[in-house]
């Protein structure tokens, strides 16, 4: 064992380890918070951002706006996972939470399109772009961040507190839409309402800046540093010297993604604009589908920890695969008990997935490059088969008429991740160094 593993294992490693764990936690749960709230308030933007008068085209537009600033998420990668490389985690998790809560408050303080017309959609584009810069440098580093603090043999437990805290991020974003549409009129709603959780994702990022700055470096990172073998160009030699790992990072990344935003992000949009189910109770399903993920993405970290990581991917993206057209024919029974059905179907496939992605792309590079490597591979993923996934279903609906069009976008998802992960070697507990 290393003198690193030694420390994560010592009696007083134990209250730094809780400290450094619930501060990232917290930072995922405001990042995660701000990014998707854009997802569950598509309708209330389109609206209030884009011209009158044609529904289809403004949703479409707002899923576009929603897309580019996905696009960011790997510059963000690039950018932020170098100085994470070079400087420490907990430096970069700083930048990221300051980043996010600017960019989420303006959204939600933009004056509507009849009070400044075009300004109103760029202004728009800016924001998200903002979220997306933001997050693209948050999600691999609080992935490592965590792996690199976890005990030996308990990597997947405790990296799964990265998607853990996501997801609560992502159902108090559901709940918060839920609740809203519920007990607000639908003109406050669309004319104000929405605009309160963007407003308080400002509020409430100094709470998660204040707690990243108050922990210590991994001590993994440091003891790269002590050794002067940090990397001087993370992202060209993770490139030059680990490329097909890239690779199988990116693909096996695919399935978790667009299951995410097909099947529960774009879910209530889909069951408002094409099924007509009330957005109270389209809301309401996928927020209890993101509290199930929730709950369940622990125990899968722990599971992954006895069994490995490649099960439970594959096991997610062959039941994508075998499942995804059979769970859009239950939705489109039109009902909200068919809707919340599926989607806590979903949930559970999706914690197959939350439970492991953090560490099993951390295990797949080593220190001097990890921050920039997950980052980066993980980023290109999302900004391709995430951003562009509710658009893409829209799309895909509007031009063949199909309901369950967006089937096809999971059931490819699952085969691409599929065939990713049988390509790759078991990486559970290998040396993080």
């Amino acid at each position: 064992m290393n003198s690193a593993a030694e420390n994560l294992s010592s009696p007083a490693m134990q209250a730094i380890r809780r400290r450094a764990i619930l501060s990232c936690s917290i930072g995922n749960f405001f990042e995660l918070f701000d990014f998707v709230l854009y997802g569950f308030f598509a309708v209330p933007i389109s609206q209030a951002f884009f011209p009158a008068g044609n529904d289809a085209l403004a949703l479409i537009n707002t899923f576009i706006t929603f897309g580019v600033g996905f696009l960011f998420r790997p510059l963000g990668a690039v950018v932020l996972g170098r100085y994470g490389d070079k400087h420490g985690r907990r430096a970069a998790l700083v930048v990221t939470i300051g980043l996010m809560a600017l960019a989420t408050g303006c959204t939600g303080l933009i004056p509507s399109y009849s009070s400044i017309g075009l300004l109103a959609p760029l202004l728009l584009l800016i924001c998200r772009c903002g979220q997306g810069f933001s997050t693209g440098g948050e999600w691999g580093g609080a992935a490592a961040f965590l792996v690199e603090y976890a005990e030996p043999g308990k990597r997947g437990l405790t990296g799964s507190w990265q998607q853990f805290s996501t997801q609560i991020g992502a159902t108090a974003a559901s709940l918060s839409a839920y609740l809203l549409t519920n007990y607000l009129t639908q003109a406050d709603f669309l004319s104000w309402g929405w605009r309160i959780p963007f407003v308080c994702g400002l509020l409430l990022g100094p709470i998660g800046y204040y707690l990243r700055t108050q922990v210590a470096e991994t001590p993994v990172f440091e003891s790269t540093v002590e050794r002067k073998a940090t990397s001087r160009a993370p992202l060209g030699e993770a490139m030059s010297s680990y490329g097909p790992q890239l690779a199988q990072a990116f693909f096996l990344s695919i399935i978790g993604i667009v299951g995410n935003y097909v099947m529960i992000v774009y879910m209530p949009t889909y069951a408002q604009k094409t099924l007509h189910i009330d957005a109270s109770n389209a809301l309401l399903s996928a927020t209890l589908a993101n509290l199930l993920v929730m709950l369940l993405t622990p125990f899968m970290g722990a599971l992954s920890d006895k069994i490995g990581r490649r099960p439970m991917i594959a096991t997610a993206s062959i039941l994508y695969l075998v499942l995804g057209y059979p769970l859009y024919m239950l939705v489109s029974a039109g009902t909200f008990v068919a809707l919340l059905a599926a989607q806590l179907v979903v949930a559970v496939i999706q914690s197959f997935y939350t439970g492991t992605i953090p560490v099993i792309l951390a295990e797949m590079f080593p220190t001097r490059v990890r921050y920039t490597a997950l980052s980066v591979s993980y980023g290109f993923s999302v900004a391709i088969f995430g951003g562009f996934s509710p658009f893409a279903a829209t799309y895909l609906i509007s031009a063949t008429g199909n309901p369950l069009a967006p089937a096809y976008l999971v059931m490819a998802a699952g085969l691409a991740s599929a065939l990713a992960i049988y390509s790759m070697r078991e990486p559970r507990n290998v040396p993080l160094e």
